[in-house]
């Protein structure tokens, strides 16, 4: 199995960037596909952005997409997600997640492992 923790998170204005980072330990972070992922205050966690196990494939979420920025290192064993135009509704956690599957899923169901998500709030 596989630990996750996020780091990067905090209070920033409209429109400013940020940049999330998951760090693993445990099995072979290049094993798995990572996600990220945000929950709303009440709601599901809801899909943000996938990456392969190489880093060569990409899959984003409409409202992320052209704003956000999934990539990892596995020589670091961290994923990052950069994140830029930040919006009031971007306010919410934000989880990193790992999944067996070798397609870039985009369902909680499909992830294995979480870290304990870390806060992002934008003020306008």
């Amino acid at each position: 199995q596989v630990q996750l923790v996020e780091s990067g998170g905090g209070l920033v204005q409209a429109g400013d960037s940020l940049r999330l980072s998951c760090a693993a330990s445990g099995r072979t972070f290049s094993s798995y596909v990572m996600g990220w992922f945000r929950q709303p205050p009440g709601k599901e966690r809801e899909f943000e952005a996938a990456i392969s196990r190489s880093g060569d494939n990409t899959n984003y979420a409409d409202s992320v997409k052209g704003r956000f920025t999934i990539s990892r290192d596995n020589a670091k064993n961290t994923l990052y997600l950069q994140m830029h135009s930040l919006k009031p509704e971007d306010t919410v956690v934000y989880y990193c997640a790992a999944s067996y599957s070798i397609v870039l899923q985009t369902t909680p169901d499909w992830y294995a492992y979480w870290g304990q998500g870390t806060q992002v709030t934008v003020s306008s």
